[in-house]
């Protein structure tokens, strides 16, 4: 490996990027999905079509983006690989990249619900995590694992985890030096963006999101700074 990369993590733009502060001196961008909003493939296609224009032109050697369960147009085919190798984009799709030593995977999926995008019943996640490689340096996936940064009320207002257990036995196994995930927004009194570290593992897990619950059209964070 060589000199440390420094990583400016993002998630959860759902259209407002261009609200974004970009950090100076970063080598490594990556984006833990939804940029865009609306389940409406050729709307879906526009939010996210801008997206990739804005992140392709920032001044930062290396850009990943995972996708969410916000961005449709990705999972149907709409932007395709092309979309991305021309705006000099990694895309990651249960996959993973070498960037100066540092192995990095991506996923966009996460547990069921409201049928929206990359999604699949709890039971059947465990399949895909495995195939995450044991010696993975940094994990980039859409939502986050059960527990860590992931709560938000439920329809009758009683707080829940959201994330994936089965994700949290994986990370918890082979400990990344870091994980990164979006998905679950800061949210009335409850705080999910940010940084976090766990006493008795070296991972440091990263919620990216940056924006709060039923307060879109501003933004409540700017991302994570990140080094490896």
């Amino acid at each position: 490996m060589k000199n440390k990369l420094k990583i400016w993590h993002i998630s959860d733009t759902h259209t407002y990027h261009d609200l974004l502060t970009v950090p100076d001196d970063i080598d490594l961008v990556i984006f833990s999905g939804d940029c865009s909003n609306p389940r409406a493939t050729y709307l879906n296609y526009l939010d996210v079509n801008d997206f990739l224009t804005w992140f392709g032109n920032l001044n930062i050697k290396y850009k990943i983006f995972v996708a969410g369960n916000h961005d449709s147009s990705i999972e149907k085919g709409n932007i395709g690989p092309e979309d991305f190798i021309d705006r000099g984009i990694i895309y990651l799709e249960n996959d993973y990249v070498e960037i100066e030593g540092v192995k990095i995977w991506g996923s966009p999926y996460t547990p069921s619900f409201n049928n929206w995008s990359f999604m699949k019943a709890r039971h059947k996640l465990h399949g895909i995590w495995k195939e995450i490689p044991d010696d993975t340096n940094i994990v980039v996936v859409h939502g986050p694992p059960a527990y860590i940064m992931d709560y938000a009320y439920n329809p009758e207002h009683v707080l829940e985890s959201c994330g994936c257990k089965a994700l949290r036995k994986r990370i918890l196994k082979i400990e990344p030096d870091l994980f990164l995930s979006g998905h679950i927004h800061n949210n009335e009194d409850i705080i999910n963006a940010g940084t976090l570290k766990l006493s008795k593992y070296k991972t440091i897990f990263s919620n990216g999101s940056v924006v709060t619950d039923r307060k879109f059209g501003k933004l409540t964070s700017n991302g994570n700074i990140l080094e490896i």
